[in-house]
């Protein structure tokens, strides 16, 4: 059997479940990611003529193919939302990357020493993997296009969404420390210094002042009164969602910057231009169209990971990590890191569990290995692999039904207190 035709056909299935799924999907307690990734177990472990896979044997592939599909995403998340930026109106979002995540780095970390006796270095990487939420496989909890109302979102989609849109690149000088403890020592001494000053400094200034820049000059190339007048935007759409991403991620790598941190950063500030622009939804609809088939590919190749033996050594103490992260860690730190914020309980709930570990934890991995040997590399694969897996099966089941939920007492919690239900979406429940 030809494995490039097989390749081709499996391409092209993928791109037509892209269209076809989430419309059939819709309403239903199961998730495009289930069905993708089951679908990539059943052809991979009945085609024996498609090559595996495997990520530790495709460095260079998995890096870059699940780099792709962050970028694209946090592309699509950043233009999604309308609320305008601000220290009280994200005060949520400011919670959860400074109170909650650094929690979950801490206790992943104490977790995979403890339970697995990873080394220092290793179970520093696996924090830094594991910490960020994904803003691709979290479409159900997330903000789903811009509407040009500045209030339009609930507290838990927006939080969802841009929390996944700037942990993604925060992730980074956690992954950088383990780089650094893997190659100069251990020792704070060797490596501190220089982490405080460009993994943490530098690199998150650089993305944000790129992202800034490359969005307001995309703004005045695109949307400004001549550009207008001529049409570029409505005629090179897809286009101008192709050099936003490129230009931003590519003017911040080469400053050494954060590249994941200036694609969000530019996304929301193209948003903020002419908030009520027709241009915003088209060029969000382009974006989902090409995260969609990314995401496709991705999780078809994860479900073909499996299918070849990915986590064929799987011991209990793996599994039990993987269920306490998901199931324990996340939500516990959630909690805390928005217990006096405006969140209502039942908000603060949903918002909690809903920390969704997805493609962006297989590319942090796949780069961490990548710059420096990590002692139990396999173990670490095994171990990322299953969180995602973990999360694409409970976060996919639970999560409609848990926003139906959330939207339900909302409403009702406004028609109780305002005597209407137009201002359900702000209303905390």
């Amino acid at each position: 059997m030809d494995p490039t035709g097989l390749a081709y056909l499996v391409a092209g299935a993928a791109a037509l479940l892209t269209a076809l799924l989430p419309r059939l999907l819709r309403g239903l307690p199961i998730s495009l990611p289930m069905v993708v990734v089951a679908i990539g177990v059943a052809v991979f472990a009945g085609v024996d003529a498609l090559p595996t896979p495997d990520p530790m044997a495709h460095e260079i592939v998995a890096v870059h193919l699940t780099e792709a599909c962050v970028i694209v995403s946090l592309l699509g998340a950043g233009l999604a939302l309308d609320r305008p930026l601000g220290w009280r109106r994200w005060s949520t979002t400011w919670r959860l990357l400074g109170i909650t995540m650094p929690l979950t780095v801490a206790a992943t970390a104490l977790l995979g020493g403890w339970l697995l006796g990873l080394g220092a270095a290793a179970a520093v990487l696996l924090a830094a993997v594991l910490a960020p939420t994904d803003p691709v496989l979290a479409g159900e909890v997330q903000v789903q296009e811009p509407t040009g109302e500045a209030e339009s979102e609930d507290e838990a989609r927006f939080a969802l969404t841009s929390e996944a849109g700037l942990n993604d690149g925060l992730a980074f000088p956690f992954t950088y420390a383990a780089i650094a403890m893997a190659t100069l020592g251990a020792a704070p001494s060797n490596w501190l210094g220089e982490w405080l000053l460009l993994d943490v400094g530098w690199r998150i200034a650089a993305g944000v002042a790129v992202g800034i820049g490359v969005g307001r000059a995309l703004c005045a190339l695109f949307f400004s009164a001549r550009p207008q007048r001529a049409g570029l935007a409505e005629r090179a759409e897809g286009f101008v969602a192709l050099a936003t991403v490129f230009l931003a991620y590519g003017v911040a790598e080469l400053v050494e910057g954060y590249g994941f941190i200036a694609v969000f950063v530019c996304a929301c500030t193209i948003r903020s231009a002419e908030r009520a622009h027709g241009q915003h939804q088209v060029l969000h609809t382009y974006v989902e169209q090409l995260e969609r088939l990314l995401t496709v590919v991705v999780l078809v190749l994860l479900g073909g990971a499996v299918a070849r033996g990915a986590l064929a050594d799987l011991s209990g103490a793996e599994v039990a990590l993987a269920v306490v992260l998901v199931l324990v860690v996340r939500p516990l730190a959630g909690w805390l890191g928005l217990l006096t914020g405006r969140t209502g309980p039942r908000e603060r709930s949903v918002i909690s569990s809903f920390g969704v570990r997805g493609i962006g934890s297989l590319y942090y991995l796949a780069y961490g290995l990548s710059q420096a040997d990590f002692a139990g590399a396999e173990q670490l694969w095994r171990v990322t692999v299953l969180v995602v897996l973990v999360s694409v099966v409970v976060h996919g089941m639970a999560a409609t039904p848990a926003m139906a939920w959330l939207d339900l007492r909302r409403r009702s919690a406004a028609v109780t207190t305002r005597g209407r239900a137009s201002a359900a979406p702000v209303t905390p429940v």
